[in-house]
């Protein structure tokens, strides 16, 4: 089932084309796709052999991805403790699909569980690195734009208000007026007046590749760019619960002003995403109601 209505999916067919006229190198290998479960909200997945994948974007605001990993994480991965995916190439439009697209290593491994990891080492893992992209000297990088994880919070407030009142119509298992309330929590805490940093800003499960219960590597770079570090401190409620909260909290190091943006860039993907994917991807959306009640109790 398509999660977005204006789709384009790539198919298994146009793929092993797009392979054997741009990457004759793989064109023997087989192309098969990734489970379903393993497939996030913009990008289709393909394994070509055992050691490659390839991303192509399903999405329009995704569009932009291959040219942005190409151009900047070659310049980050050896400042980065974990592996990070490097495309090997960028593949352009062809075979009836529109969209530039890339071709990364696989990397062996598993994600956290989705709706809440409790592990502590794990925790301080992902501190580590985020600690490490953070401290990537950012001249010269893209800076976030209005509206994106990483600018100035108020810019999503307009969406935040705009999907309230359709929430309302829902037991969605917390209470709309006090999700309001953290909210408004959020939008008190003064904006970074810092210099920007580097940030992933999705470090969600998915996005965590682990091995032997550690960090491995860091995927899915679409959030890339410089600017407040807030986003990055939200994994401590994007990703982890209980003892592993509290330790990946304490490990990113960053001040009460910077917990509350990052409660707000918890909580504002969350609400709208409630609404936007409560029929085309349940498992996203029961994702934001645990971030909704989370941020409640953390701040109401």
């Amino acid at each position: 089932m398509p999660i977005h209505d204006d789709e384009i999916r790539a198919t298994v067919g146009q793929v092993r084309r797009l392979v054997a006229t741009q990457c004759p190198q793989w064109a023997d290998l087989p192309v098969t796709p990734l489970p379903d479960e393993l497939e996030g909200t913009d990008h289709v997945l393909f394994r070509i052999g055992n050691e490659l994948v390839a991303r192509l974007p399903k999405i329009a605001w995704a569009v932009d991805q291959a040219d942005s990993d190409a151009r900047w994480l070659p310049s980050l991965v050896s400042h980065l403790p974990v592996r990070i995916p490097v495309p090997l190439h960028v593949g352009e439009p062809g075979a009836g699909y529109p969209w530039r697209w890339t071709v990364v290593p696989w990397v062996v491994g598993s994600t956290p569980p989705r709706l809440g990891c409790d592990d502590v080492l794990l925790a301080r893992d992902v501190a580590a690195f985020v600690r490490a992209l953070h401290g990537v000297d950012p001249a010269g990088g893209p800076f976030k734009p209005p509206g994106s994880r990483g600018s100035a919070l108020i810019h999503a407030d307009e969406g935040v208000r705009r999907v309230l009142p359709r929430l309302a119509e829902h037991d969605d298992g917390f209470d709309v007026t006090a999700a309001e309330a953290a909210w408004d929590a959020c939008l008190a805490a003064p904006d970074w007046d810092r210099d920007p940093v580097w940030i992933h800003g999705d470090l969600q499960p998915g996005n965590l590749i682990t091995d032997g219960g550690r960090l491995a590597a860091v995927i899915d770079f679409g959030a890339l760019g410089v600017g407040d570090p807030a986003p990055d401190v939200a994994p401590a409620l994007w990703t982890f619960t209980g003892a592993a909260r509290e330790a990946y909290r304490e490990a990113i190091g960053y001040d009460d002003a910077t917990w509350r943006r990052a409660c707000g860039w918890a909580l504002a993907p969350s609400l709208t995403g409630i609404d936007y994917y409560r029929h085309t991807f349940p498992r996203m959306a029961e994702h934001g109601r645990r971030m909704v009640r989370a941020v409640i109790a953390e701040l109401v």
